[in-house]
């Protein structure tokens, strides 16, 4: 199996506990050797960090609030975020951004809590790993303000159109691909967009346990997905640049390293 890469696993998530020895050594197995566990909140960046300690061959980590949780945000979360963030085991801040699809956090506290995660990436020199939901409007501009000063940016999931992949590229971010590729009844347009992402800028996920591909065959019982899941995005990516999928594998595993700045 090719090697890969996996750049959102939301391995602190509850589902995993039962069984997560079982789904590192299944996700090597199909040649996910590293995947960057992602922190949506505080609680989850800390069991992050635990996690990537544990698993150490594998995990890296992540550390930020997800706009769902902007509410939660207080004076004392940006210090707590920066002495997270000093660990070995961190690659990026993140999740971070807006999302207007439900507005779980009022749109001004979303805007809000991005501005001030987006100033201590600045600050901390790390690349960010960001959420645009529904908020392509307001998200633009935060992130073009502080774009000069960031390590590096990927827009994770993208599912958005051609005129917001052009401005996420306009402005040098880099592009994450879902299994929402392999939707046959929401990810056409993602299919036509997917072959314009340079491939110096393209990263795949999973976004684990979330967006099971629905082309796995045979199905799972388990509508849990997973990072030994990643070769079926993958696929679906190849298939639709024309490339052979140990040519994407390939490049897309180097760029997550050079990005994240994972050794070799």
């Amino acid at each position: 199996m090719p090697e890969l890469v996996d750049i959102c696993v939301n391995f602190a998530n509850k589902d995993f506990r039962r069984d997560e020895a079982e789904v590192v050594a299944r996700a090597r197995e199909a040649g996910v050797t590293t995947w960057l566990v992602t922190g949506s909140t505080l609680a989850d960046s800390r069991k992050g960090l635990r996690l990537a300690e544990a698993y150490p061959d594998t995990c890296y980590a992540t550390v930020g609030i997800h706009p769902h949780h902007a509410s939660d945000w207080d004076e004392g979360y940006a210090d707590q975020l920066r002495a997270l963030a000093a660990h070995a085991k961190v690659r990026a801040l993140g999740e971070m951004g807006l999302d207007y699809n439900r507005n779980y956090s009022p749109p001004e506290v979303q805007r809000d809590v991005f501005e001030a995660q987006l100033a201590l990436a600045c600050e901390l020199g790390l690349p960010v790993f960001l959420h645009d939901r529904e908020a392509h409007a307001d998200f633009l501009p935060l992130i073009a303000r502080y774009r000069d000063r960031l390590a590096d940016g990927v827009v994770h999931c993208f599912t958005g159109t051609g005129e917001e992949l052009d401005a996420y590229l306009d402005l040098d971010l880099h592009i994450g691909i879902t299994g929402w590729i392999c939707d046959e009844r929401r990810g056409l347009r993602l299919r036509e967009l997917v072959r314009r992402i340079p491939a110096e800028r393209l990263m795949l996920e999973t976004d684990a346990p979330y967006l099971l591909p629905r082309t796995i065959r045979p199905r799972p019982k388990s509508r849990r997905n997973e990072p030994a899941y990643l070769p079926w995005v993958l696929s679906a990516v190849a298939e639709v640049r024309g490339e052979e999928p140990e040519a994407v594998a390939a490049s897309t595993t180097a760029t997550a390293r050079r990005f994240y700045r994972l050794p070799a």
